[in-house]
């Protein structure tokens, strides 16, 4: 991931399981959309702490299955949930550049909740086809949030505060068009499948809820470009009030939080 996995993600292996299974439903969305055909060697890159990984061995349990990832905390999640499967440690980017014709093919690969890391795109998506079979698909699934009111107050807060000159590369930027990766993947594929899905997430804990969800994902490079404690408690504690006021609570403490995200299904030629 251009290191973009091992950079935002150790130490996150927890925080990111607090919200296990809303951050798995997507996951089970796409592979129920995957077309079913015979799958021997199975791949889930970016696997995290292991629940995409699970899924996947229940969706082809008679398939090899492996996993990789940047973070050697994720992987040491993924190993103690699953000490039966192969988990490396490995850049993805790096990874799918390095193909050698005489390695395996993968008849399904899995990227969920991860690709969205990684720049160049354009590039990625046909090297990561080129490591698939004939009739293998690769399945992908990237959240598509940053327009969203929690990504929006993350760049104003980083832009506004003390901070500004520490935090200026911290923001993720890449928004994903549905026809661009329809038209990349199309000359390389028999088909392609292409849908953006809005989650609603109802979370207990009100504005802390929200916070708590972002420190396991789009928090982590603004809190690890900041360089004390005490910063990262005030530029937390600005996001939190701003988020308090753009996710109002329900009267038990619920608060609901949209989460689209972007779908992809390809299956090589």
């Amino acid at each position: 991931m251009a290191n973009a996995t091992h950079t935002n993600r150790d130490g996150y292996a927890k925080q990111y399981v607090q919200f296990e299974n809303e951050r798995t439903r997507p996951v089970r969305d796409l592979l129920a959309a995957v077309p079913v055909t015979p799958v021997a060697n199975a791949i889930d890159i970016g696997c995290g702490p292991g629940n995409s990984t699970e899924l996947l061995i229940a969706h082809a349990p008679e398939a090899r299955v492996s996993g990789l990832d940047a973070s050697a905390d994720m992987l040491d999640a993924a190993r103690e949930r699953l000490p039966h499967i192969g988990f490396t440690l490995a850049d993805i980017a790096q990874w799918s550049a390095s193909a050698q014709d005489h390695e395996p093919r993968y008849d399904l690969m899995l990227a969920n909740a991860v690709l969205q890391w990684l720049p160049d795109h354009d590039t990625l998506f046909p090297q990561l086809v080129r490591r698939l079979a004939s009739g293998g698909h690769l399945a992908v699934q990237m959240p598509d949030n940053l327009d969203e009111p929690a990504h929006r107050l993350l760049r104003e807060i980083a832009a506004s505060g003390p901070w500004a000159h520490k935090l200026a590369d911290a923001a993720r930027t890449q928004r994903f068009d549905a026809r661009h990766y329809y038209a990349l993947l199309t000359p390389l594929c028999t088909r392609v499948d292409v849908w953006r899905t809005t989650y609603y997430h109802a979370l207990a804990g009100g504005a802390d809820a929200v916070v708590e969800w972002f420190k396991g994902s789009a928090l982590r490079p603004f809190l690890a470009a900041l360089g004390s404690d005490d910063e990262r408690a005030a530029f937390t504690a600005r996001y939190r009030e701003a988020i308090g006021q753009a996710y109002p609570a329900f009267a038990d403490g619920t608060v609901v939080l949209p989460f689209p995200r972007l779908f992809i299904v390809a299956t090589r030629a």
